[in-house]
C-alpha cells in the first residue's frame, strides 16, 4: 500500500474538519452524536499558538490525522492536566517544568483498517519534528499491560508517564497522560 503524509494549513484543516472528526470517532469508538460539537472544537483549535496538523492519505482518501498546538493554561486540557497532577500529589518541580513548556498533541488517529502500516509513527514524528516546546504531551485510553499499538508507538518514541488512570469528565475510561522530551 502507498501512503502520503501531508501537512495541512489551518484553512485546510478547518475545511476538512468534518472528515477528520469522523476518523477520530471511528478510531476512538465514540458516539457519532458528538460529531458537530467536535467539529466546532477542532476548528477553534486552529487559532491556538503553534497549531500544526498533518494527514495520512491513501488513494486520495484521508486515513489518518494528527494535530496539536502549544499547551496553555487557558485550555480545558491544561486545566485537566493540572487537576490530575494535584490529585496525585503533584506537581513536582519536574512536572512544573513540563507544564510550563509543552506542545499538546491534541489528536492522533488512524482508521482501524489502516493501522499497522507505520502511519501513526510517521504522523507523530512529522508533527513533532519542529514543535516549538521542550516537551510533547498526549493522552491515550488506558489498556491492560499497555497492550495496544498506541502504547507501543508512544513507548518506542520515548514517551514517559506523566499521569496514569486520569478520568476526564466526559469519558468514563481512564486515560494515561504521557510526555516526551523534544526533539524525539
Amino acid at each position: 500500500m502507498s501512503f502520503e503524509i501531508r501537512r495541512l494549513t489551518p484553512p485546510e484543516f478547518s475545511l476538512l474538519a468534518p472528515q477528520l472528526v469522523e476518523i477520530y470517532i471511528e478510531a476512538m469508538h465514540y458516539n457519532p452524536a458528538i460529531l458537530h460539537s467536535r467539529i466546532s472544537s477542532w476548528r477553534n483549535d486552529v487559532t491556538r499558538p503553534g497549531f500544526s496538523a498533518q494527514i495520512a492519505t491513501h488513494d486520495n482518501g484521508i486515513v489518518g490525522v494528527a494535530y496539536g498546538f502549544l499547551g496553555s493554561p487557558d485550555s480545558w486540557w491544561d486545566a485537566e492536566l493540572r487537576r490530575g497532577l494535584l490529585l496525585q500529589g503533584g506537581p513536582t518541580e519536574e512536572q512544573w517544568d513540563i507544564v510550563r513548556n509543552y506542545f499538546e498533541l491534541a489528536e492522533i488517529h488512524v482508521l482501524p483498517q489502516y493501522q499497522g502500516h507505520g502511519l501513526g509513527r510517521k504522523l507523530l514524528e512529522g508533527l513533532l519534528w519542529n514543535a516549538p516546546a521542550r516537551y510533547a504531551l498526549l493522552s491515550t485510553p488506558e489498556v491492560p499491560n499497555e497492550d495496544n499499538g498506541a502504547f507501543r508507538l508512544y513507548r518506542a518514541a520515548g514517551f514517559f508517564d506523566v499521569l496514569r488512570d486520569h478520568l476526564y469528565p466526559a469519558d468514563a475510561r481512564p486515560f494515561a497522560i504521557l510526555g516526551a522530551s523534544l526533539p524525539l
